[in-house]
């Protein structure tokens, strides 16, 4: 009888979480459609209704996989010509992005962030399971918890153009190993985790890296271990670092600069977590700040009732403190991320009240991460794994199941907004993305040209969308481009290499010119030879192709 109840155990546990990952996985289908799990459907991606991002996105993917390997393995040198760099610097999600060329000698795979956003959910979910199973005995009721960590806003909310973000299944993945009691191969694990998210997002990464440290300093502080504490400091990083690399981070130099907003522009408003505006369909909006991270924080109605449920239970019941104390150092680290969140620019309910200045160097560094709002995502599931363990503490087995179902229906009830606002917007898609470049000129050059320059040349430019569009599935080598990150020396330095050429009179063979301002374009005009070069506004934009009239048919 106890082997039948050990294996009906087994049997349920498995049954779980086989329903845990499938939850996961049809969060994103419910929010964006199904055609996403289409390799070939490219026009929810291209059509534009997802904003930009996931246009270069696409671009850089069409660059990247036909090209023979490089070394690292993430440069993408077509993409962006003198301004190029690798693909870690266009959010693709450089493991996928290996992934799926390796495969190109088997399988072509036009796009795979589809693929990829299900797969995450489904981690995301699965992730959960695991972290819950440190506080949560009963199988279902962990189900169920694990559940609503992947029905979740801050990581919905990324699935609208941001996919490398919804890599937030390695946040769970470091909580679990803070949180962990047992220590055995520790530093293994914390390479894997590390290494694996160096190759998904900068972001995800240093929040990562924030976790480590705490876990590490945490059990120093408590199991005084000098040694394997020594040898972990020096493993992990070299670990992230090694994988930085091969995605390509350090093929940018200088002083980088972001592109849009600065640190401190885009925080976390105090009433963001409660706002409904943007996903909420049960709770009214709060007044808030309205940049692009906006409703990337609403932890939805179901999770708000567990908190103060939690809350209600912490309150009446007290001892709370003997169960974070171990973890002191991890509450410091999440404390820490709050406040960075936050910014020196308090803001509350969408009044913003200016504190201090940032010293230059802090105020360089920071903008590096300067979407700081994201840094509120790990406490925010920390608090819904703390609020699931306040419950499993004090409801017996059938509540506890209850009430972990009841929040997840409530939560599921009340994103709708959001979701169907996401899924209207790919339904608009067509399968296939109408041409932005009709005229048949473009054709024609894509048969004579060797690459493309834009004059003057610079990280999202005019009409970077056009020309990629109809230059990255010729392969085409092209400088209109979309990158998350450019040296601004070297967009200087290329500027006024083209501009001084551009000036003798020293047409680059084989180059069609993009010439973006009137004064480039006056310059061009005293200086070609109308019997043979060709200046003309086509679809909207001003080329410069000389000797095209030399050899026309």
């Amino acid at each position: 009888m106890r082997k039948q109840g050990a294996r009906a155990g087994r049997w349920s546990g498995w049954a779980a979480l086989a329903l845990v990952l499938l939850c996961g996985a049809l969060a994103p289908l419910l929010t964006l459609g199904p055609r996403i799990l289409d390799v070939n459907d490219l026009g929810w991606l291209l059509h534009g209704t997802l904003g930009p991002d996931p246009v270069a996105y696409l671009v850089a993917w069409m660059y990247f996989a036909p090209a023979p390997w490089a070394w690292p393995p993430g440069r993408n040198p077509d993409y962006g010509l003198e301004l190029s760099s690798a693909i870690f610097y266009v959010d693709v999600v450089p493991l996928m992005a290996f992934l799926a060329k390796a495969l190109r000698p088997i399988v072509e795979i036009p796009q795979y962030w589809g693929p990829w956003l299900v797969l995450s959910a489904a981690l995301q979910a699965g992730f959960a399971w695991k972290l819950l199973g440190v506080a949560v005995r009963d199988p279902w009721a962990r189900a169920f918890g694990a559940i609503l960590f992947a029905w979740q806003p801050m990581l919905l909310n990324r699935m609208g153009g941001h996919f490398a973000l919804v890599s937030q299944w390695a946040l769970l993945w470091a909580l679990w190993l803070c949180l962990r009691p047992a220590a055995r191969g520790q530093t293994a694990w914390w390479m894997a985790c590390l290494g694996t998210v160096a190759l998904l997002n900068a972001y995800v990464l240093a929040m990562c890296a924030g976790l480590w440290v705490a876990d590490l300093l945490g059990r120093l502080w408590r199991e005084r271990a000098w040694g394997a504490t020594l040898i972990q400091a020096v493993l992990v990083p070299a670990s992230f670092l090694s994988a930085l690399w091969l995605a390509g981070y350090f093929t940018v130099t200088g002083e980088v600069a972001p592109m849009g907003l600065h640190y401190g522009l885009a925080q976390l408003d105090l009433t963001a977590p409660f706002d409904g505006t943007a996903w909420g369909w049960l709770l009214p909006g709060l007044p808030g700040l309205r940049h692009w991270e906006h409703g990337g924080s609403y932890l939805g109605a179901g999770t708000l009732l567990l908190l103060a449920l939690a809350l209600w239970f912490v309150l009446r019941h007290g001892g709370a403190w003997p169960a974070l104390r171990p973890h002191a150092v991890l509450l410091l680290v999440l404390a820490g991320m709050l406040a960075f969140a936050i910014s020196p620019n308090l803001a509350i309910a969408g009044q913003v009240f200016p504190l201090f200045e940032l010293p230059g160097f802090a105020r360089r560094l920071a903008d590096m991460l300067r979407s700081s709002e994201r840094f509120f995502w790990p406490l925010g599931y920390a608090l819904i794994f703390a609020a699931i363990a306040v419950l499993a503490r004090h409801l017996a087995r059938p509540w506890l199941r209850a009430a972990l179902l009841g929040a997840f229906l409530l939560q599921a009830a009340d994103i709708q907004a959001g979701m169907g606002q996401f899924r209207t917007l790919v339904a608009a898609a067509p399968p296939v993305a109408a041409e932005r470049l009709p005229d048949p000129f473009w054709d024609e050059a894509a048969r004579r040209i060797q690459r493309v320059r834009a004059v003057p040349a610079g990280n999202f430019g005019e009409d970077w969308e056009e020309l990629s569009r109809w230059t990255a599935p010729r392969g085409i080598p092209s400088d209109a481009v979309y990158l998350s990150r450019v040296d601004p020396a070297l967009v200087v330095a290329l500027n006024t290499r083209v501009r001084a050429a551009l000036e003798a009179g020293q047409w680059e063979a084989g180059t069609l010119y993009i010439l973006r301002d009137d004064a480039t374009r006056a310059l061009v005009e005293a200086r070609r030879d109308p019997a043979r070069d060709l200046l003309a506004e086509v679809d909207g934009i001003t080329v410069f192709a000389p000797g095209w009239l030399h050899h026309s048919p």
